[in-house]
């Protein structure tokens, strides 16, 4: 990226920062991870290597600030259906833990696996992706990300019921 381009996001960001947050705040309500997408939208437009003019930037920043925002509900999402997963198996009303002590357990688990079956459970719980889709961004055989994903899911339940026991 060139020093211009450089220019005009950091322009971008002192006049148009207080915007973009709001715009970020009103669709998660959470001002602190609201600072963060805002912050992870100046740091991918700076490692971007797209040509941006001071045209093309307003519509690249809220672009990236929407695909971030939606990133965000589905984590959420994802937390949110394995913890009712968790309490309808444990015929329990209510958790012990909390959802933060449950993705950390989580996240334990996805570090035991390899890390083939990691890129391809977190491309399909983390970012809602198909296996067919895996499949072409990864350039791999439909069914070797089958199996994978399924030893994956596999392990992580195995991992998460021992953790939970």
């Amino acid at each position: 990226m060139n020093v211009s381009s450089h220019r005009i996001i950091e322009n971008y960001y002192e006049r148009h920062y207080s915007d973009l947050y709001t715009f970020v705040n009103i669709r998660i309500l959470d001002p602190d991870e609201a600072k963060d997408i805002v912050q992870n939208v100046f740091m991918r437009l700076l490692s971007c290597n797209k040509m941006i003019t001071t045209v093309t930037l307003p519509n690249l920043v809220y672009t990236i600030a929407r695909n971030l925002i939606c990133d965000y509900w589905r984590h959420k999402r994802s937390v949110h259906e394995y913890v009712y997963y968790i309490n309808k198996s444990a015929n329990r009303e209510y958790s012990l833990y909390s959802v933060w002590e449950i993705e950390e357990m989580l996240q334990k688990g996805i570090a035991r696996l390899t890390d083939k079956q990691r890129i391809v459970y977190v491309m399909n719980v983390y970012q809602g992706m198909k296996v067919s889709e895996i499949s072409d961004t990864l350039r791999d055989n439909y069914k070797n990300v089958e199996s994978r994903l399924g030893i994956a899911r596999k392990e992580i339940r195995q991992f998460m019921h021992k953790m939970l026991a």
